[in-house]
């Protein structure tokens, strides 16, 4: 079940005289400041400045970034949180989201090390705004925070309540990115930033190149006119190791071998047993390239402004991936094997194993843009309109390669190939296992590996989305206690499509080929690595540095390997024409060039086209200590979600469409009671709704590679519909101190379940890969799909699978999202920050900023959300004086649910059942805890420093994960399944400003 794809969307769109009032008093009370601040004094000075009085904005330092956050925190009329650059292009941290896991309640997803994504709340799902509009990713969220330079922004908004007049969409909270306008600069602007990053891992230097140019000038009479632009360059290279088996339950067995089987203490009288140990290691190199411009020209009354703001991102690069999976063995006990206290064996051989040494490759390139043209006109002191027109885009091309091997035994050509196995000792202790093959060639020996499949394949996704608004407001209406009234509207115009192609030679793909692909005299004539076609593109992996954060309980074969070069993989082409030379001469012969074979897979093929209008009404309430805004949104939806039903004898595709059509209206309270001067009380009330992502809203199959496991969405569903409520106290004093508390509660009434079926295709006779046997659904009837999804036993094994299939009676496990019942989220923030500026000497320079999340949720199914740590905590510890800065972060977030239907662990649940029935509460056997896994507690140790050597440069320098935590995955039953680990990131560099 995910109750979890509840993600949150609140635009930040605010009318420019709100977005100066608010950003400009704050950052004014900052005027280029010392690093030791302004008197106590200036924050009240400030605080009085009117938005008309607004010319110079500038902040440095670590205090004046936060203290101007706190003031921006304090002065909106919703519950939000706010990063602010320390200076012109300077986040406090290099990466978005890893500044934002700063923030009270928001948490990080990473990927390769390197934060991408945020949680706020417990929310996974969040949209990201830039300028309070939507932007374009390859799904509903929009663009990927680590593919948007942090050196383009002035601030970060997180917004956790919502208004009438934000974009509809959020269920959690809104990331809003500003960038600064022309206007804004009272002075020409020159930043340029030069560092390297090293990687640990990789012991790579990644260059990164940053600069910002901007200036207005006077036109007399024909007003003032502005411009600003930004490039930023990063070419990254960074890796992820992981280590993984195959967790299930069985049968209680003779440990000492005296007759009389062992009790595990397991449940259910079972012991956890682990197979299918897996090495992946994926380096990954990633260049970026981004460019901005804005546009801003404002007559000399400067009652109108208009601008132009035009953002493109490009990521290109590739992958060298390589994967080795032990598959099979039946359990022999040794002398020193024993149960732990989870039930789990520890301590054995597996005999009859073999592996599969896998190269692989799965990038995407894209590129993103986002472009709009607006004005803003006050037509009197009273009245005011905006409006603007947007287009969001993105285009990507993920690009997946395999080139596989299978152990077997050297001969001659023959029709009875002997697969190659060996006996393997698994011993724990701390860290990685140790596993040891007592054939000790098993990963090296040309004599048993051969040429299994080569395997490419391209998907195509583009995402585009128009957007129209109109918003009006006055400020005086008559009524003592209404302050303004805003009304607007909103059309969007949303095309999503996604199409991919496989290599399919003959109309068949490589797979097996070894023990399929006949010679002339009717024999298999499998290739083996050493074959003079393919021996030099070979190489030997042997890292000197993996899992050297997790640590090894000894040797570990599967670290050293013979396996075809990544590099040469990434040249497509290349491995195509050695393919086609080692099958020349076979039945799986290959004619004509790589892109003559690419076969699109129509099934696969989406088209949905999202149309919306909203009308929204805003009243803005004065009651002297009281304000609010309250109001509400309605919103119509059309969708179109379109699939293949056949293709004509021209080729062209005969689409089937399916269509769904709602509306909701949304209102919304926003609540802010003076106590005092220094204490606010607000309360918040709101029902959101957020629409399923594109993936979930189409009919297509999308079937993996072996035949084994695929997933299906639906048009009918329907939208995620949540009723939240919040409550908090936020008290400032002294110069930039705070202490806040909120209490939060989401009441959701509406999320996708994961419903399972296995799915009857003929092709699975000579296509369904069954190396993993024990994860193909069995059918009852030939031909006919099935609702219950039924493996193979133990006793078994791949032998019955594979009559099974010969049969045609092995189906495809299926995924599908339907809406499902209701849950709950509730939680306390806490947070402080203060500087220490009444301290003696050097010492008023030490500052701190912590926070604390508490966050609890149910599903009906009585698991968790997805994604939330029920204890989340950071601390921010600096010290800064008139030259240095010093920064040490501390990021920790307890265990949470990360995954509900992990295919490893499919079959391993609190009951232990060891069957995979998560779905009917009626049938037998049922346990929605099966397939569950949780990331464990972890915690990460980030440092900064900065030199100010005179007004112009400075030398700064980082440390990201400077402790070198990995990640370490369990099961329901509290047994570890999997580590994962990437680089230490230390960067050093130098800024210039102008």
């Amino acid at each position: 079940m995910k109750l979890n794809k509840i993600g949150a969307m609140f635009s930040g769109a605010k009318n420019k005289a709100n977005n100066i009032t608010i950003f400009g008093a704050t950052l004014t009370a900052m005027l280029t400041m010392p690093a030791l601040a302004a008197e106590p004094t200036a924050q009240t000075e400030a605080e009085k400045v009117k938005a008309s009085e607004i010319e110079v904005i500038a902040v440095r330092g670590i205090f004046g970034s936060l203290k101007a956050a706190n003031l921006l925190k304090r002065t909106d009329e919703r519950i939000v949180d706010v990063i602010v650059a320390e200076d012109i292009g300077k986040l406090p941290d290099n990466n978005i989201a890893e500044a934002l896991q700063r923030i009270t309640g928001v948490s990080i997803e990473s990927d390769f090390g390197v934060g991408e994504s945020v949680t706020i709340r417990g929310v996974s799902e969040n949209l990201i705004l830039l300028n309070g509009r939507s932007t374009a990713g390859p799904g509903r969220g929009g663009i990927s925070l680590d593919d948007f330079p942090a050196s383009f922004l002035k601030t970060v908004e997180v917004i956790k309540s919502p208004t009438p007049e934000m974009i509809e969409g959020a269920l959690g909270g809104t990331v809003n990115m500003q960038t600064v306008r022309p206007l804004e600069l009272s002075e020409p602007l020159v930043a340029i930033t030069l560092d390297g990053e090293y990687a640990d891992k990789t012991e790579n230097v990644a260059p990164n190149f940053t600069a910002a140019i901007g200036n207005s000038w006077d036109l007399g009479d024909a007003g003032t006119f502005g411009a600003a632009a930004n490039v930023s360059y990063q070419d990254r290279e960074l890796r992820r190791d992981e280590y993984f088996n195959k967790v299930d339950l069985q049968d209680d067995i003779d440990l000492d071998g005296d007759g009389t089987v062992d009790v595990s203490g397991g449940p259910n009288g079972k012991y956890l047993r682990r197979t299918e140990s897996t090495v992946e290691q994926k380096t990954e190199q990633r260049e970026r390239t981004a460019f901005g411009l804005s546009l801003q020209w404002a007559p000399t009354s400067e009652e109108l402004n208009f601008y132009v703001d035009m953002n493109s991102t490009k990521l290109d690069g590739g992958q060298a991936a390589y994967s080795i999976l032990d598959v099979g063995g039946t359990v022999v006990p040794r002398s020193d094997s024993y149960y732990d206290g989870n039930g789990q064996l520890q301590n054995y051989d597996l005999s009859g194993v073999l592996v599969i040494p896998k190269t692989w490759s799965d990038f995407t390139t894209s590129e993103t843009t986002s472009h709009a043209i607006g004005g803003e006109w006050n037509i009197t002191d009273n009245i005011e309109i905006s409006g603007e027109y947007s287009i969001s885009k993105s285009e990507e091309r993920q690009t997946a390669s395999e080139f596989n091997l299978r152990p077997i035994e050297r001969t001659d050509p023959t029709l009875d190939l002997v697969t190659h196995t060996s006996t393997a000792s698994m011993t724990n202790g701390g860290g990685i296992p140790s596993y040891v093959f007592e054939d000790t060639g098993m990963l090296t020996n040309p004599d048993n590996l051969v040429f299994r499949e080569f395997y490419h394949k391209t998907l195509d996704t583009d995402n585009e989305e128009q957007a129209l608004r109109f918003d009006f407001k006055i400020h005086d209406v008559g009524v003592d206690f209404i302050s303004a009234i805003k009304t607007g509207v909103r059309f969007t115009d949303r095309d999503y499509s996604s199409n991919r192609f496989d290599l399919k030679p003959n109309g068949n793909t490589l797979k097996d080929s070894y023990k399929k692909a006949k010679n002339a005299d009717g024999l298999y004539s499998p290739t083996w690595i050493d074959n003079p076609i393919i021996s030099d593109s070979f190489t030997t992996i042997n890292a000197s540095n993996s899992f050297d954060q997790t640590g090894m309980s000894g040797q570990n074969d599967l670290l050293t390997y013979n396996v075809y070069d990544a590099e040469k993989l990434q040249d497509a082409e290349a491995t195509y024409l050695l393919a086609q030379q080692m099958l020349a001469g076979t039945t799986y012969a290959m004619n004509g060039t790589l892109a003559d074979n690419m076969v699109e897979d129509t099934g696969a093929y989406k088209f949905i086209n999202e149309k919306t209008r909203a009308i929204y009404a805003q009243f803005h309430l004065d009651f002297d200590d009281i304000t609010a805004v309250v109001g509400g949104r309605y919103i119509q939806t059309e969708l179109e979600s379109s699939i293949v039903d056949s293709v004509d004898s021209n080729g062209n595709k005969i689409l089937n469409t399916g269509s769904n059509d709602y509306s909701d209206f949304l209102p919304s309270l926003n609540v802010t009671y003076t106590l005092s001067e220094e204490t606010l009380m607000r309360f918040a009330a709101a029902k959101v709704m957020r629409r399923a992502d594109f993936d979930e809203l189409s009919p297509a199959l999308s079937i993996d590679n072996s035949l084994v496991t695929g997933t299906q969405g639906s048009y009918q569903l329907e939208p995620y519909r949540v009723t939240q409520y919040d409550l908090s106290v936020e008290h400032y004093f002294g110069d930039g101190g705070l202490l806040s508390a909120a209490i939060f509660y989401k009441d959701v009434n509406s999320f996708t379940q994961t419903d399972s079926s296995c799915l009857a295709d003929s092709s699975t006779i000579s296509g369904q890969n069954t190396t993993q046997w024990n994860n193909i659904c069995l059918l009852n009837t030939a031909g006919q799909s099935q609702g219950d999804i039924v493996n193979a036993t133990q006793d078994q094994g791949l032998a019955y699978v594979d009559a099974q299939k010969a049969a045609g009676r092995t189906g495809i496990v299926i995924d599908t999202d339907v809406n499902g019942g209701s849950g709950e989220v509730r939680g306390l923030e806490l947070g402080y920050q203060q500087q220490f500026s009444f301290l003696p000497g050097i010492w008023a320079g030490l500052g701190v900023n912590a926070n604390y999340t508490y966050a609890d949720s149910q599903q009906p199914d009585g698991n968790p959300l997805l994604n939330i740590s029920k204890h989340t905590a950071n601390t921010q510890v600096y010290w800064e004086g008139e030259e240095v800065q010093l920064r040490l972060a501390y990021n920790w977030r307890d265990r949470y649910l990360d995954d509900q239907s992990t295919k490893r662990v499919q079959t391993v649940g609190a009951l232990g059942y060891n069957v995979f029935n998560q779905n009917d509460p009626s049938a037998d056997n049922y346990d929605p805890t099966v397939g569950n896994s949780y990331r464990e507690d972890r915690g990460q140790l980030d440092f900064s420093v900065s030199w100010d050597i005179n007004e112009n440069f400075t030398v700064v320098a980082n440390a990201v994960n400077l402790t070198g935590e990995p990640i370490v995955y369990t099961t329901e039953l509290d047994s570890i399944w999997a580590y994962s680990e990437a680089d230490r990131r230390y960067t050093l560099g130098v800024r210039a400003k102008f």
